[in-house]
């Protein structure tokens, strides 16, 4: 039995337009994505075919397939929710005022977040994660799916940076489609999702 399926979006494949087209987000979402899950199960499942025979040969594959595609799985999966086709264009509540704290202001947080999307060499994500040690915000580059971020952090915000992700819309021109995030960004959702990793709980996926 499958451990991880594809997630319905909580919006139709054309919500997000002229942002996000319809033809990228069903590409991204039923393809891209559904290869991440497929990815993961197959790497579980070669993972028990392993124990079963005693054959670890494959285990140092097995489980860097693993950590790729469940990364996957799991970034797209927050991904969806952060985004939406109406709402506030900037934060508002218990999310306007810790980006204020811990960022300074709004527009300093915008930039700071804006230049790691930018900053990314090759794949990856640009995140706001909730640090539990620290107890803070913090933005990181997510390089691929699954590396350079701090171990035990909480994403709230992603952004994909993985061209698959804006090329048909936008081609080469990743400024424009960071710029166009920031229109569909679900602040709702960000803030739910900070609510609970302050709690100690983790609103991973929908």
């Amino acid at each position: 039995m499958a451990a991880y399926t594809l997630p319905e979006l909580p919006y139709d494949y054309s919500a997000l337009e002229p942002h996000i087209s319809a033809r990228i987000m069903e590409l991204h979402h039923s393809k891209h994505h559904q290869a991440y899950v497929d990815g993961a199960n197959n790497a579980l499942a070669q993972m028990a075919e392993a124990r079963e025979s005693g054959n670890f040969g494959a285990i140092n594959k097995l489980e860097k397939d693993l950590a790729f595609h469940l990364g996957g799985h799991v970034n797209h999966s927050i991904f969806w929710t952060n985004m939406q086709g109406h709402g506030p264009a900037t934060p508002e509540g218990e999310i306007a005022s810790a980006i204020d704290e811990f960022f300074g202001s709004y527009d300093a947080f915008k930039a700071h977040f804006t230049a790691v999307a930018m900053g990314i060499q090759g794949s990856g994500w640009a995140v706001l994660s909730w640090d539990p040690v620290g107890k803070q915000l913090v933005i990181q580059q997510l390089f691929d799916q699954q590396a350079n971020t701090a171990q035990g952090t909480v994403p709230v915000l992603q952004l994909d940076m993985w061209e698959h992700a804006f090329y048909l819309d936008y081609q080469n021109v990743k400024g424009d489609y960071v710029a166009a995030f920031w229109n569909i960004v679900d602040w709702n959702n960000v803030q739910d999702r900070l609510a609970a990793a302050r709690n100690g709980t983790s609103l991973l996926l929908p």
